[in-house]
Formats: C-alpha cells, sequence, structure tokens
C-alpha cells in the first residue's frame, strides 16, 4: 500500500502489480481519490480492460481489427468493491498522517495531441474518434470534446492515466460519433504543466461514399452501339455487291 501526494488531489495506490510470465508483463493498477478512481489492467503495455467510472462500464480498448481479449461479467461490478475499500483506506490514512500538505514536484507537459478514428470512416456509419496524449506528469489530464464548435460530453469517455517506463504518463480520450460531410471535431488538453491549452482538429473529407455503378451500363451501350454499326456496314456493302452483280 502506498499514498502518493500530487499537486492535484492526494491518491491512494493500493496495487501496482507487474507480473512477469515468459517473455509478457501484466500490470494492474487500482487507485482512488476521493472524488475519483482508476481500475486498469494491461499486457506488455497494452491496455486490455479500465474501469469506467463516469458511464458505469467495463471498457475494452483494443482495436476491432484485432482478436482481443475479454474479461469476465462482474468486472466492473469487482472493480466498484476495489473503490469501496480504496476510498476507506484513503480516509483512514488521511486521519493517520493528520492531512498532508500537497507537495509540489516536477511538471511535464503533454504531447500534442494525436487525433484519429479507430476505424475506416463511412458516411452515417458509427465509429470513434480516439484523442492520445503522452510524456505528462503528474497525472491526469483533462480532455474536452467540440462539434462544430459546441462542446460534447454525450458519448465520450477517458481510460485512466497509463505509467510510461521513464514515469511520466499518457491517457487516451474517446468520443462515439457518426460522421456526416461538413462536420468538424476537436479535442483539446489541459495540464498544469501547460500555459495554454492544446487543441487538435479533425474534419475528414475523404469518407466512403457508395456511388451506384455506372460501368455494366457504359459496356452494354458501347456493345450495342459497335453492333448495330457492324449490321448497318454489313447492310452496306451487301446492298453494293448486288448492284455489281
Amino acid at each position: 500500500m502506498k499514498v502518493k501526494v500530487s499537486e492535484l488531489v492526494l491518491v491512494l495506490v493500493l496495487s501496482w502489480v507487474p507480473s512477469v510470465s515468459g517473455q509478457h508483463e501484466d500490470i494492474g493498477i487500482t487507485g482512488c481519490s476521493d472524488s475519483d478512481g482508476e481500475e486498469l489492467y494491461a499486457l506488455d503495455g497494452e491496455e486490455l480492460w479500465y474501469a469506467d467510472f463516469v458511464n458505469k462500464r467495463g471498457v475494452e480498448p483494443q482495436p476491432s481489427f484485432i482478436d482481443h481479449m475479454s474479461y469476465e461479467e462482474g468486472a466492473y461490478e469487482g472493480a466498484v468493491g476495489q473503490q469501496q475499500i480504496c476510498k476507506q483506506n484513503l480516509k483512514a490514512d488521511l486521519q493517520s498522517y493528520k492531512n498532508p500538505p500537497l507537495q509540489l514536484g516536477k511538471r511535464n507537459p503533454p504531447s500534442s495531441p494525436i487525433i484519429y478514428s479507430r476505424d475506416d470512416v463511412e458516411l452515417d456509419q458509427q465509429n470513434t474518434l480516439i484523442c492520445h496524449v503522452t510524456g505528462f506528469y503528474p497525472a491526469p489530464v483533462k480532455i474536452q470534446w467540440t462539434k462544430n464548435g459546441q462542446k460534447v460530453t454525450e458519448g465520450t469517455s477517458i481510460n485512466v492515466p497509463f505509467p510510461n517506463k521513464d514515469g511520466s504518463f499518457r491517457q487516451t480520450s474517446r468520443l462515439e460519433f457518426t460522421p456526416q460531410l461538413g462536420d468538424v471535431y476537436s479535442c483539446t488538453v489541459n495540464h498544469p504543466a501547460l500555459d495554454q491549452s492544446l487543441t487538435r482538429i479533425w474534419a475528414d473529407v475523404e469518407v466512403s461514399v457508395q456511388q451506384p455503378s455506372v460501368g455494366p451500363a457504359v459496356f452494354c451501350g458501347l456493345g450495342l452501339t459497335v453492333g448495330l454499326l457492324g449490321v448497318a456496314a454489313g447492310t452496306f456493302f451487301l446492298i453494293k455487291g448486288n448492284e455489281c452483280s
């Protein structure tokens, strides 16, 4: 058990357990503050599952094109139970340490956001936008989404900060959306180490639009025209041949 004091909140980390089996490294993280919490499992630096306590669900963030691992039913409910234990321990630690002051430490700003779609973009087909930042300390960052200049909260989620090997963190936010021509999205990142917010715009105009095929009609039309011309030419030479006889 470890008490970690950051600039923003007092966070209790119950477990940060790397488990090495063969060539793989498993990580499980459980943490909480008086207003937030996190539960995360990862394999070889890739997140497999985390608890989204805002939307009250478990999230498997692997992309759709891989054969991803799934966690059993009840994983989210188990994470909720872990949070209750974590917050009880946090309360006890605060009383034992008599509300220690927040410690000021180093600040590393996040990288410029990377924003991309989970799947190939097609009009009117539901998809997910992903906004990713890394290299910041302390955690977390705040990420906000906009659509055509208006703030968006519905369909958004953010994972828990994930530790990098250099001691910094990375974090990813997602927005479920349905692409429409002309729509412009943005994600904005805030962090104590930034003098101003970082914003990245997404407006993908290269969407896939199904157009009716004109190939068969054109080829059939050309074939019919050439056929008629051939018949006309044959009739002409046949008549001329009879006149010469």
